[in-house]
């Protein structure tokens, strides 16, 4: 992915905050779908989904929802180990999908989902992106750590040009 992909990837990203009103509409259905139990089973989703928050920032990932018992999460890129994308037949068909991310040592409950979105290819990618290392222009400023791996990395590399240098000095057999 070139810096321009990324660029552009990552202003769609940053830019959603809400879920779609899709996901009002699932949770109806849903709801609907206990019948006679509707009314308390559309509340706590109605307020889930006027609560629900994120932000997707330089620093990793940011949700939150609930009025009564509020819930808020972070996640950091370096914390991620894995994404899954979701989607069930009712999703398919109001074109939204959910994200899952995964980290390492906390079990589920340290997992984020992300649900409603329709842009969910994007999110992934632009965190898949984010994982591997790649910054935005405004992270530049921001110091970089050296990990052990890139350090043996520079090493070999350093190595194989002096290798390459005395072999150019030596000239011609």
């Amino acid at each position: 992915m070139n810096d321009v992909d990324f660029q552009a990837l990552q202003g769609r990203v940053h830019q959603i905050n809400r879920p779609e009103k899709a996901l009002l509409a699932l949770y109806v259905l849903t709801a609907a779908l206990s019948c006679v139990a509707f009314p308390l089973v559309i509340v706590p989703l109605f307020f889930r989904y006027e609560t629900l928050r994120y932000r997707f920032d330089a620093q990793g990932v940011f949700m939150s929802y609930g009025i009564l018992f509020r819930q808020e999460m972070q996640l950091t890129y370096d914390r991620m180990q894995d994404i899954h994308l979701s989607q069930n037949i009712l999703e398919r068909w109001l074109g939204i999908g959910s994200i899952t991310i995964q980290t390492a040592g906390s079990g589920a409950a340290g997992n984020l989902k992300i649900v409603g979105v329709k842009a969910f290819e994007d999110i992934r990618d632009y965190l898949y992106a984010r994982m591997r290392g790649i910054r935005d222009a405004h992270d530049e400023g921001s110091p970089h750590v050296v990990t052990e791996s890139e350090h043996v990395l520079r090493d070999i590399r350093d190595a194989l040009q002096g290798a390459a240098q005395a072999l150019n000095a030596k000239g011609p057999a």
